[in-house]
C-alpha cells in the first residue's frame, strides 16, 4: 500500500510538478511552503496490467480539455521518417510521424521561457507508473519529503514516461504524463514535455524504445 501521508504531502507541492523535479533527481528546483490539502484516496496495490491502468486513472487528477487540443489524426508534412516523434515548443504539440503524410497530434506542455529545451534524441527507456524521486536540493529544502515516491496516480510524472537520451546519455528530459492535467498546453515545465495521462499511454503503445525524438 502506498504511503498516504507521503501522497497528501507531494499533493501540497503541486508546483513542484513544473520543473525536472518531476522527472528526475539531479536538478535543483524552486518550491513553495508546503500546504495542508485534504486526504486523497487510497491507491489500490495492484499489479502491473490492464486492471491497475483503469483503477489507478480513475483516481487520477482530471481537468477539462478544450476540444480544440484533443489527440488527433492530422495531416502533417517532414522530412522524418515514420516513426518519429517531433515536439513543436511554440505549437505546444506532439506529432508522431505516420504513413501517407499524416501524424497523431497530441497537446502537451512545455518549458517555459529560458528554461525549454530543444534537440534531438531517442527513447533510451520506458516506465509504467514511474516512481518520483526528488532533488537532494529539494529534500534538503523540505526535510519532509519522501527520498522516493512510488509511482501512482497522484505522481507528479504520472501513467507513463519516455526517458530521453543522446548517444546513450541520460540528457534528463522526459515525456511523461502529470498530475496537472489543466498545465496542458501551457510552457510550465523546466524542459520536459508533459501529456494528459491518457495521451501518454497512448504514445507509450505505439512507440518502441530507440524511436528517435526532435524538439523544435
Amino acid at each position: 500500500m502506498r504511503s498516504s501521508s507521503a501522497l497528501i504531502l507531494l499533493a501540497g507541492l503541486v508546483p513542484l510538478t513544473s520543473g525536472l523535479a518531476g522527472c528526475q533527481s539531479r536538478t535543483a528546483q524552486v518550491a513553495p511552503p508546503v500546504q495542508a490539502v485534504a486526504e486523497l484516496p487510497a491507491v489500490p496495490p495492484l499489479p502491473p496490467g490492464p486492471e491497475r491502468d483503469a483503477a489507478w486513472m480513475k483516481l487520477a487528477p482530471k481537468a477539462p480539455l478544450d476540444p480544440a487540443l484533443a489527440r488527433t489524426t492530422v495531416d502533417f508534412a517532414t522530412r522524418e521518417p515514420v516513426g518519429t516523434i517531433i515536439v513543436d515548443t511554440t505549437e505546444r504539440r506532439l506529432y508522431l510521424v505516420e504513413p501517407g503524410g499524416k501524424a497523431m497530434r497530441y497537446p502537451v506542455s512545455v518549458g517555459r521561457a529560458g528554461l525549454a529545451w530543444t534537440g534531438r534524441a531517442e527513447i533510451d527507456r520506458k516506465l509504467e507508473w514511474p516512481d518520483w524521486n526528488p532533488a537532494p536540493e529539494m529534500i534538503g529544502r523540505h526535510p519532509d519529503l519522501p527520498p522516493r515516491l512510488e509511482g501512482g496516480p497522484f505522481s507528479p510524472i504520472g501513467a507513463r514516461a519516455l526517458y530521453l537520451a543522446q548517444n546513450r546519455k541520460d540528457t534528463l528530459y522526459r515525456i511523461h504524463g502529470t498530475n496537472e492535467p489543466e498545465t496542458i498546453g501551457q510552457a510550465v515545465s523546466s524542459g520536459c514535455i508533459r501529456m494528459l495521462n491518457e495521451d501518454v499511454m497512448d504514445l507509450y503503445d505505439r512507440v518502441p524504445v530507440g524511436t528517435k525524438v526532435v524538439v523544435r
